[in-house]
């Protein structure tokens, strides 16, 4: 069987125990239901993946036309989000099919696409966790410097990639190793162990990982 994906948004972070008594930071998706809008292989487009929509848009006059022409040749609704997925089992998608938060299992082990929370300029302590410099011997006002960022002998310049304050977050990332916890077949929810990016309302793209085997009821 294929890996599961699917297409959510991020509700908050809330705590669950489970029936041992351990105590689990989790957050709460919202995933789903989404729609196969496309599936392409390598003879029509040169690689396989699975397009899915997600998100109802209700005002049609926004679509394009050919935006339209394509929900109406896959036999779905319009939506506002679309994605593909790669590495799927082609096999287990097809056009116009709905795709719930039911393929996901308890114990699963997922990986979570976002956008990071926007923070702003920061300075080096906080984007790259730099530890500042000395408290002492007249350093007033140096504790939260980078310090040196290049020679002025050689190479008599800052050379690419050195790190420095700058512009942090708002930027598309993923979160590996994540369990699933529970799923909420009947509300759509998806309940994974732990933080994933974003703020609230966060489009989330969450599939299971290939290589992770889904953790059984006695490790559990």
């Amino acid at each position: 069987m294929g890996k599961a994906v699917i297409l959510g948004r991020k509700i908050g972070m809330s705590q669950i125990f489970d029936e041992s008594g351990r105590f689990h930071p989790v957050t709460v998706v919202q995933a789903g239901p989404c729609f196969v809008v496309q599936v392409k292989t390598k003879e029509s487009d040169g690689y396989e993946a699975v397009k899915l929509g997600f998100d109802p848009q209700k005002k049609k006059h926004r679509l394009r036309k050919p935006q339209a022409g394509e929900f109406k040749k896959a036999g779905v609704e319009p939506v506002k989000v679309l994605r593909e997925f790669r590495g799927v089992d082609l096999a287990s998608f097809q056009v116009g099919q709905e795709v719930k938060v039911d393929t996901f299992e308890k114990g699963d082990v997922v990986r979570v696409t976002g956008t990071s929370k926007g923070k702003g300029f920061q300075g080096v302590v906080k984007r790259h966790h730099f530890a500042g410099g000395p408290r002492t011997h007249g350093q007033s006002d140096r504790h939260r410097a980078p310090g040196s960022i290049g020679s002025s002998a050689y190479p008599s310049r800052v050379v690419p990639g050195r790190r420095m304050a700058g512009h942090m977050g708002n930027e598309r990332t993923t979160t590996k190793n994540l369990r699933v916890l529970d799923v909420d077949a009947e509300h759509g929810l998806l309940v994974i162990r732990g933080a994933v990016p974003g703020h609230r309302h966060t489009l989330l793209q969450i599939e299971t990982d290939p290589a992770k085997k889904t953790k059984t009821k006695a490790e559990s």
